[in-house]
């Protein structure tokens, strides 16, 4: 396995694992995780795919962005576009999971030039955004210090974990505590980490997911929805109005309750992922446009 790359955008340094070589598929984590989300996948990805797998600055990042950097929801989704185009992809298939799903939903809808297609695997969409179960986590934006005390609790109470309101609903299995651990300690530790993730929690909203919706309507390029069929945080409803409403979208669903698909069923989503990017890879793609919000 390589080690991360760094690359310093205007906003900050990002960091990054890249493996492989041929057509880009860049993945979107969500909030308190980071690359190791999707490492499961790699295995089943097979030859012939670059992977690109960033540590987006959403709470468990090892590196801070710059005091100044626009890290509201919609600024992160431009800075996604601005680490596709710092490293000149073309083509992209964009996958994201959780809130990391709302983000490639806006980066579809307000910068698809480099976009070739989307994958959405069990994630924030519509009128959930955040899902009601993690609606405290937008005071961390709004109250100081909040977000250092949770990450202290998680580390130090470690049944805490184990909430609805914090990991304990994302699989179907407990989460390695080595693993949550790892996404905990930039949260504890770095002043920046959390400063960085506050400016994004202080922007979630569901205003941001509605619009995407709607201007996804627009969006021309290939979608594949990999759903879990009983998850409480993203009915199912949420994948069939995307599926409805969105001009060149598949579903597939995956029979778990889980958010992290990637953890628990790295065959099936890596499998669809592979298939889904090689048919329309193989297609001439109509020319992006911009899907006004």
């Amino acid at each position: 396995m390589s080690s991360l790359k760094t690359i310093h955008l205007p906003q900050g340094p990002l960091q990054y694992l890249d493996q492989g070589r041929g057509q880009p598929i860049v993945f979107v984590h969500g909030l308190l995780a980071d690359h190791q989300l999707w490492l499961p996948l790699l295995p089943d990805l097979g030859q012939g795919v670059r992977c690109i797998f960033p540590n987006w600055p959403l709470g468990a990042h090892a590196k801070a962005m710059k005091p100044d950097a626009d890290l509201s929801v919609p600024g992160v989704a431009r800075l996604i576009a601005d680490f596709i185009a710092a490293l000149d992809l073309r083509d992209v298939t964009l996958v994201g999971n959780d809130s990391g799903g709302a983000l490639v939903q806006m980066v579809c809808a307000r910068h698809p030039e480099r976009i070739g297609r989307a994958v959405l695997t069990t994630c924030d969409a519509y009128d959930v955004f955040p899902p009601p179960a993690f609606a405290t986590l937008k005071w961390w934006g709004h109250v100081p210090g909040l977000a250092w005390v949770s990450a202290q609790l998680l580390h130090h109470v470690p049944v805490l974990r184990r909430l609805p309101i914090a990991f304990g609903d994302l699989t179907e299995g407990p989460l390695a505590d080595d693993l949550i651990e790892h996404w905990l300690q930039p949260l504890r530790k770095d002043a920046g980490v959390r400063r960085d993730v506050r400016k994004f929690l202080r922007s979630v909203s569901t205003r941001f997911t509605e619009e995407a919706g709607f201007a996804l309507q627009g969006f021309n390029r290939p979608v594949l929805l990999l759903w879990s069929t009983r998850c409480r945080h993203f009915p199912k409803r949420l994948a069939e109005r995307l599926l409805s409403e969105l001009p060149h979208a598949e579903l597939q669903w995956v029979d778990s309750a889980g958010v992290f698909l990637s953890l628990e069923h790295a065959g099936q989503v890596a499998d669809n992922i592979r298939r889904f990017h090689q048919e329309n890879a193989l297609q001439e793609q109509p020319e992006g446009k911009s899907c006004a919000i």
